[in-house]
């Protein structure tokens, strides 16, 4: 990160492209801005009863100087063990925070909107935790537990030297995973380091973040002499009835990438970060335990200095604001001395602390999330529980105001900018300087099948099982309801580019956001078990034992083959231009406005009458006619292989067995056409009845001047109902077989339903070879384009459970049929290439909900009767302070 200024485009800064968190009264990052900013506290309050039923002592709970309040999450004993592929024990032995940790890890890099399957770089992790209470309060006080195989291997599955490790096992990362402590400020210490590992290129994507869980999940603490609880239960920072913090626990991760590579990637980048510093107090200071102005003060001015910007462009500071009488005046006297300048009043402060309780090794993190979120949102969130300034912070005097409601907080002439920071017991110091992301750059005009803006989008939601399936169908109708501005395209891209391919899959293909939700909320009730559920389909779900191969049938010669769904598709139309390149010397016809219609020869070519657009008659020539169609299938077949499902096996009825010849490499593009032409003249000769000896002998003397070559792709030959033999494709008595005597097609789809890892795909217009499929093989079949008729209503959405069924529909257009058939293939297991289909115009990464674990509960207790949190019989601190 370089001195001066810092441009917003420099590829030094760090982006933020992901958060993750479950914190006290927010189960996701959503929701814990939206009670940040709504001025929510979330600390709990329990009763003797409750906290009895948790496990802790009857004299603790009910003495006078107990107080019975914490932030805590909800669930924090739960773990979705069958996602991570724990098995029970692994689970019931684990530390909660390694468990839940890994589970907010994989929600940070589904909020990148990067599968990190997919990831091109090395993705690290930085992280730490509060100190582990689960090992020595339950596990070591149940008997069962100690006498135990399963105490022998409890320690990787505690220590947090395993945390970051762990974490990446589990999620499949390759770059440094690295566990850090530094007490309160460790996860703004992991963020600074995450920043550092980007800047030196030891990753590509930085994870940085901590969590913090007490044993028994909920309780209280007690208020003693010196200590740095409130009496109150409440935390009030910078207030003049402050007397302390209030304990939180939670978890917290933040995503991180270089600049440059975010902006290339068209990641959601929510803040910039072009400073960061951490140092230590040293021993001048009061105690071990006692914070240090002068090292306060410098690290703040060493992330000013590394950011290269003024104090004075600092409108918000996320303070460490634990609310301790000593802490918060020490803390301002700090910051005032970094800022030097001689401006009063401009920059707001406030704290998470104040909303959620502190959150000790995750407090960084989630105070660094939450200046990110003001950054994002435009917004200033209110420092609740203020009423007065503590008359030591001399706030009159300083830089900063506490807000006490939320403030707008727009874009202008000059970046917006924030500090976080956060000071550990024992003098781990850390600050970062945060600044608005850049404007998103002007959206691409290119088009194609997955393009951004108006049309059918292709949404794919998948799970590893129909619980959570329909949970995430639920919730990511609800997060369309709440986000009326969110582009359909990017939510499509970063479903399909973003997030993991699991078993159960589904998709739904829609062209507008009230259809999407409509489908999707369809799609969240669980269906009722059939047989292919039963069988592991799941309705279009994954396929035991990996990915299906794809067969292309071409259709052969069909009516008006016209493909207007793809006349924006770029692979196709080259395809189109270079079969109409190859015929025209054939034909004396440009094929061009049979295939891409325009203007008035789209009226001519589906029949219409324009009175002299030179294509009058043209459907009258057969040549012409096979042409076309030849040419519909062959560039239909090169689009399905750029989008990266070509075909592992093929069979072509009639002319369409030319078309697989052409793709198998035994006869070339022009020869092919030449074929397909000679065929159709043969056939119009014989007047449509079976031609001739004569004639066939002439097509295969024909044929026997071009170049032919074994098969490179195994093809299904009607002739004879099997595999093209390599030497009998060479003979040109072989193509006199095929165009004199009967085809043996349904036996040839029969040999190929035979293998079910198979998929058959009709790459033509109309679904002829698909339901003839379905007749005689239970494999999967589909059609790419649907009955050619005339259309003109499109707007429609559908939401699919089956793809072993071809449904006719005559009211959704081609992109609609198409983009279902692409939706089919992928809930069919065969790998996508998503970029492909978007073409030029890649839309961008999104933050969307993240996968909804279905957790339950895996808790080891302490045996009945011996469980004595403090070790004492009686607590030490009777009396009151």
């Amino acid at each position: 990160m370089s001195s001066g200024t810092q441009d917003a485009t420099q590829p030094e800064a760090i982006a933020v492209v992901g958060l993750a968190g479950r914190l006290p009264g927010a189960p996701s990052i959503e929701d814990f801005w939206r009670n940040q900013r709504e001025g929510v506290e979330s600390v709990s309050r329990f009763t003797p009863e409750q906290l009895a039923a948790a496990g802790w002592p009857t004299a603790m709970v009910t003495h006078p100087d107990y107080v019975p309040a914490a932030g805590v999450i909800e669930d924090a004993d739960h773990f979705d063990a069958d996602f991570f592929g724990y098995t029970e024990q692994q689970a019931l032995i684990s530390d909660p925070q390694q468990r839940i940790f890994a589970q907010a890890v994989w929600h940070a890099l589904e909020d990148t909107g990067h599968d990190p399957a997919r990831f091109d770089g090395a993705i690290g992790v930085y992280a730490g935790q509060f100190a582990n209470k689960y090992l020595p309060l339950n596990l070591l006080a149940n008997a069962g537990f100690r006498g135990s195989m399963a105490a022998f291997n409890a320690r990787p599955y505690n220590d947090k030297d395993f945390l970051a490790t762990r974490a990446a096992y589990l999620c499949d990362l390759r770059g440094p995973a690295m566990t850090v402590q530094t007490a309160c400020s460790t996860s703004l210490v992991a963020i600074h380091l995450a920043c550092q590992a980007l800047l030196g290129h030891e990753c590509d994507m930085a994870l940085a973040g901590a969590v913090a869980l007490p044993v028994p999940l909920i309780g209280g603490y007690p208020v003693v002499a010196g200590g740095i609880f409130a009496r109150d239960g409440h935390c009030r920072p910078f207030d003049v009835a402050s007397s302390g913090t209030v304990p939180g626990y939670g978890v917290t991760v933040i995503a991180l990438r270089r600049l440059a590579d975010a902006l290339a990637d068209g990641d959601h980048i929510r803040a910039l970060v072009l400073g960061t510093a951490i140092n230590n107090d040293g021993s001048a200071k009061f105690g071990f335990n006692a914070p240090n102005v002068q090292a306060q003060a410098e690290v703040i001015a060493t992330a000013q200095a590394v950011a290269g910007v003024a104090s004075e462009s600092i409108g918000y500071l996320e303070a460490h604001g634990t609310g301790t009488p000593l802490g918060d005046p020490i803390e301002l006297a700090g910051l005032t001395k970094a800022f030097d300048t001689t401006r009063r009043g401009y920059c707001a402060i406030g704290s998470a602390k104040a909303n959620i309780g502190h959150l000790d090794a995750a407090a960084g993190a989630a105070g660094f999330a939450r200046a990110v979120l003001a950054l994002e949102h435009e917004e200033i969130p209110p420092s609740i529980n203020f009423e007065a300034p503590n008359p030591a912070l001399q706030l009159e005097r300083t830089p900063f105001y506490v807000p006490t409601e939320v403030r707008a907080w727009p874009r202008g002439q000059e970046p917006r900018r924030a500090g976080v920071s956060a000071f550990g017991v024992g003098g781990t110091n850390a600050h970062v300087v945060l600044q608005e992301a850049p404007a998103p750059a002007p959206r691409t005009t290119a088009t194609g099948a997955g393009t951004a803006g108006e049309g059918e989008h292709l949404l794919v939601l998948s799970a590893r099982t129909e619980e959570a399936l329909a949970a995430a169908a639920g919730n990511l109708a609800r997060h369309l309801e709440r986000h009326a501005g969110l582009d359909l395209a990017d939510v499509a891209y970063t479903l399909q580019a973003g997030r993991r391919a699991f078993p159960v899959r589904r998709h739904v293909v829609c062209r507008e956001r009230d259809g999407a939700r409509a489908a999707l909320h369809a799609l969240a009730q669980p269906p009722a078990p059939t047989a292919a559920t039963a069988a592991g389909g799941a309705g279009g779900g994954g396929r035991a034992g990996g990915v299906r191969q794809v067969v292309f049938m071409f259709p052969g010669t069909t009516p008006h083959p016209t493909a207007t769904a793809l006349h924006h598709e770029p692979v196709f139309v080259r395809a189109v231009e270079r079969c109409a390149q190859a015929a025209l010397p054939l034909l004396g016809h440009d094929l061009r406005p049979l295939l891409l219609p325009t203007g008035d020869a789209t009226a001519t070519a589906t029949g219409g009458n324009t009175g002299g657009s030179g294509l009058r008659g043209v459907h009258e020539d057969p040549r012409v006619h096979a042409a076309a169609s030849f040419t519909l299938q062959w560039a239909l077949a090169a689009l399905w292989q750029s989008w990266g499902a070509g075909p592992a096996a093929m069979i072509g009825a009639g002319d369409g067995e030319y078309v697989a010849a052409c793709l198998a490499g035994v006869l070339d593009l022009p020869d092919a056409l030449a074929a397909t032409t000679a065929a159709a003249h043969a056939r119009a000769q014989a007047g449509g009845g079976q031609v001739s000896e004569a004639q066939a002998l002439d097509f295969a003397a024909t044929l026997a001047r071009y170049d032919r070559k074994p098969p490179q792709i195994p093809y299904i030959t009607t002739a004879t109902g099997t595999w093209a033999d390599p030497q009998d494709v060479l003979e040109p008595a072989h193509w006199a077989r095929h165009l004199r005597e009967p085809s043996r097609l349904a036996e040839g789809l029969r040999h190929l339903g035979a293998d079910s890892a198979r998929i058959l795909l009709e790459v033509g217009a109309g679904t002829t070879l698909t339901d003839l499929a379905t007749q005689h093989t239970p494999t999967p079949a589909l059609p790419s384009l649907p009955r050619t008729h005339t259309r003109t209503h499109t707007d429609t959405t559908r939401t699919h459970t089956d793809t072993t069924r071809t449904h006719t529909d005559t009211t959704r257009s081609d992109r609609a049929h198409l983009l279902d058939a692409v939706g089919r293939l992928w809930s069919h297991t065969v790998t996508i290439d998503w970029d492909a289909l978007h073409t030029a115009a890649r839309p961008r990464r999104t933050p969307l909900p993240g996968y909804p674990f279905q957790g339950r509960r895996y808790w080891i207790g302490p045996d009945s009767g011996s469980y004595d949190p403090l070790g004492l019989e009686e607590p030490s601190w009777t009396s009151r302070s």
